[in-house]
């Protein structure tokens, strides 16, 4: 800890939570604007997911670590690739393209439907992550308004901090599934 002006005082305890092995290349500021800000946490949550996933043989990524639930890895890379797609390139930028793992008939195709190579699994939702950031950095700004209306119309502010819950919410379950494959922990 330190004092408001910035220097170390060690009366005061300092507390890290473990960190994990891996340098981390997303970095949150401290100070920026609004924009920025939000950019830098949507990536600190890819790089988060992408970290859980690191290092794993493939046939583990499909192993539902944490039961009585039936996620995994894969099938989390999958439900996520899915939702950048949806979200970002589907109802944001309004392109025609086909939803990944998932059908009417099979809703849940994304957890349950792991036949798959998790590997090319994980590429696809990095492509769709890239795919996402171009739809970001050519958008009109924080006010830019989806082009498909899912229940009244959105900003690509609201946009960007529902897929910040969304990750927030999976690196959670991607720590748990993590620990439980190789007992592996840290922020």
């Amino acid at each position: 800890m330190s004092d408001t002006k910035g220097t170390p005082n060690p009366d005061k305890p300092i507390a890290f939570s473990p960190v994990w092995p891996v340098p981390r290349t997303a970095v949150i500021p401290r100070a920026a604007d609004e924009f920025a800000m939000l950019k830098a946490y949507l990536e600190h949550y890819r790089e988060t997911f992408e970290l859980k996933c690191a290092g794993v043989d493939a046939a583990r990524l499909s192993e539902r670590s944490s039961p009585p639930s039936t996620m995994s890895l894969h099938g989390l890379a999958r439900h996520l690739a899915g939702g950048e797609r949806w979200w970002f390139a589907i109802n944001f930028a309004g392109l025609d393209a086909p939803m990944l793992y998932y059908s009417d008939d099979d809703p849940d195709l994304d957890f349950e439907g792991l036949a798959g190579d998790p590997l090319d699994d994980l590429a696809t939702w990095r492509t769709e992550c890239d795919r996402s950031r171009r739809i970001v950095d050519e958008a009109a700004g924080l006010d830019a308004v989806g082009a498909v209306e899912r229940n009244g119309s959105y900003t690509l502010r609201w946009l960007m901090l529902r897929m910040i819950a969304e990750y927030a919410q999976h690196c959670g379950h991607a720590d748990l599934l993590r620990e439980g494959i190789d007992g592996a922990t840290g922020a």
